[in-house]
């Protein structure tokens, strides 16, 4: 595959974000010619608060930034991201103010986002007021927004489906008729992931494969981040192991199978979306339709395209790769600047969106001193497919 050119990989990561707004392309532009399959392009370096884990892009172009309430002093957690670097609460400032006596009705703590085929944005609300401790009654959900009048129109609770160590992290959307489901990864904060089937006709939340090792953290994992071990480094001088259960995740383009991974575990599991949305189904039903997909190098974000390939988010390497159906992986393009490569998204005119997130130089993994260096990059490359 292409490559960045040789210029693009001797610039370092704060003199290209360093450029001034008007000097970036547009985020809804178009180039008078498209790059080649396998090369990225910086759509734009986003002026977010703090670390943005999670995006989404519309058909019209629009982009939306989500940005985890790791502390107090994350000012906002859901953005919409303009050409010109700006990130603007979304879908107001109000509604991003955190209230405990209105759980259901603001924002705490979103990881991830979509748009869904019929052009609603769904955003995924964890309900937590940090990176850690229990999720505040009633205010883990699912909002759905019409991006036409920017107002909700739709919101599911989750509680049922949470535990007091839960930490919510992706999502995907089915909308074929009669099997509607939102399907989310709970990482958890000791490392005991699971995964959860969220049916849109009722808004039951089922709970599936707690603690099966598919989305468990794997103990000794050892994950190196821009020359660094990553470890929980808070700044009393300790140092402690990363624990990071179901992280990532992608939908088959029948809609089928959920693919998904540990954030610490090399290894890729598939599970049938029938079997998660069942509730007659006990786990051990679900699990007995897991696969085991082999290695896969330690990523984030996880996402399918049309034609059944699964990229991957190689935050060791500042690269992206690609898994095709018959289990080969080739790395696609790799970037000095691509720092903690975080969510995917993929558009119908065939561009693959990712994150920079530098969630590794967050404070907590530094001895108490971020080493974040915003604004972030948000790269896209071309791909010959579509979403799934």
């Amino acid at each position: 595959m292409t490559r960045i050119g040789r210029r693009a990989l001797l610039r370092g990561t704060a003199g290209v974000l360093a450029v001034r707004a008007s000097g970036l392309r547009p985020a809804r532009a178009q180039p008078a010619t498209a790059p080649p399959v396998g090369s990225f392009e910086l759509v734009v370096a986003a002026q977010a608060p703090t670390t943005p884990t999670g995006l989404t892009v519309s058909r019209g172009g629009r982009m939306f930034l989500f940005m985890p309430r790791f502390d107090g002093r994350t000012a906002f957690t859901a953005g919409e991201l303009f050409p010109d670097g700006r990130v603007v609460p979304y879908p107001s400032a109000a509604a991003n103010r955190p209230d405990p006596a209105r759980a259901g009705e603001t924002l705490f703590h979103v990881p991830n986002g979509l748009i869904d085929g019929q052009g609603r944005l769904w955003l995924l609300d964890a309900g937590l007021m940090a990176a850690s401790g229990v999720p505040v009654p009633g205010a883990a959900k699912l909002v759905c927004i019409d991006l036409a009048t920017n107002a909700p129109v739709r919101t599911i609770p989750l509680q049922d489906a949470i535990t007091d160590q839960s930490s919510l992290n992706d999502l995907r959307i089915d909308l074929r008729p009669g099997h509607e489901a939102v399907f989310l990864t709970d990482q958890g904060q000791a490392g005991e992931g699971a995964l959860i089937a969220v049916d849109l006709a009722s808004g039951r939340a089922v709970r599936r494969l707690a603690g099966h090792p598919s989305t468990t953290s794997v103990a000794g994992t050892l994950k190196i981040v821009e020359g660094q071990v990553l470890m929980k480094r808070p700044g009393d001088g300790s140092a402690r192991p990363i624990q990071g259960g179901a992280n990532g995740v992608a939908l088959s383009p029948d809609g089928r199978r959920l693919t998904y991974a540990p954030l610490m575990s090399r290894r890729l599991y598939t599970v049938e979306t029938a079997a998660l949305r069942d509730p007659a189904q006990d786990d051990a039903a679900v699990a007995a339709t897991v696969q085991d997909l082999g290695e896969k190098g330690l990523t984030g974000g996880l996402i399918a395209d049309s034609r059944d390939r699964i990229y991957l988010s190689l935050q060791e390497f500042n690269a992206i790769a690609r898994r095709d159906p018959d289990g080969r992986i080739e790395v696609l393009a790799t970037d000095p600047r691509l720092i903690w490569p975080d969510t995917f998204w993929i558009t119908p005119d065939g561009w693959l969106y990712v994150s920079s997130a530098q969630a590794n130089r967050r404070a907590e993994h530094q001895g108490g001193f971020s080493r974040e260096t915003p604004p972030y990059a948000i790269f896209r490359m071309r791909i010959d497919a579509g979403p799934a």
